[in-house]
């Protein structure tokens, strides 16, 4: 990706002098090569769960409407959206409401990722290549969320649209409701009423 499409659609959707969304630069997505996830609430238009992996300096970023579960026979709806700057992960706040996406995010969990995805021959497929191909696993490390866990790419175009499920592992737990149970931040330990009332708190 160069520099050109680096952040474009993210860059076009928004007004940084009304929103405080972070705006993001070359120099981060260079220095990015830890592999980090979060997930945030997003009480825009519909209250919804924002997915991402930090994949090649971006936060390769799916909106999923039920939000992550632990239960393996459950498919979670995950829709792509635009890639988000890395530092986007520690965003938490109020988006003005006429701008895009406006509403309450909350960090609702965080942590790393491991790449879980060998070829043939025993080596590690790249992430990207991984999603390029339209089915990606991994083992997240977060607070609340814990274990292997898979994209799948279920349509392409203008329609695209995936799937996240949990992987049958000692983390998969079919009793957990982990988005209804679990209510607060893991950046502030503030939940969406506080957020929405406070705005931005680092």
């Amino acid at each position: 990706m160069g520099k050109k499409g680096f952040l474009e659609k993210y860059h076009e959707k928004r007004d940084f002098d009304i929103s405080s969304e972070p705006f993001g630069d070359e120099k981060h997505k260079k220095d990015s090569e830890k592999q980090i996830f979060v997930i945030q609430k997003h009480d825009a238009s519909r209250l919804h769960f924002d997915f991402r992996l930090l994949v090649d300096g971006v936060l390769k970023s799916w909106a999923v409407p039920k939000g992550p579960s632990t239960d393996p026979d459950e498919k979670r709806l995950a829709v792509p959206t635009e890639d988000h700057p890395v530092e986007y992960a520690d965003f938490e706040g109020v988006i003005p409401e006429d701008q895009y996406g406006g509403g309450t995010v909350m960090v609702w969990d965080a942590g790393t990722y491991e790449n879980d995805k060998k070829d043939d021959d025993g080596n590690l497929i790249p992430m990207e290549e991984q999603l390029k191909n339209g089915h990606s696993t991994f083992i997240l490390n977060g607070k609340k969320l814990k274990g292997g866990y898979t994209l799948i790419r279920t349509s392409k175009g203008d329609d695209e649209k995936w799937f996240l499920k949990k992987v049958k592992d000692e983390e998969a737990d079919a009793r957990r409701n982990p988005v209804n149970t679990e209510n607060k931040s893991v950046l502030t330990g503030r939940t969406m009423k506080q957020i929405e009332k406070e705005g931005n708190k680092k």
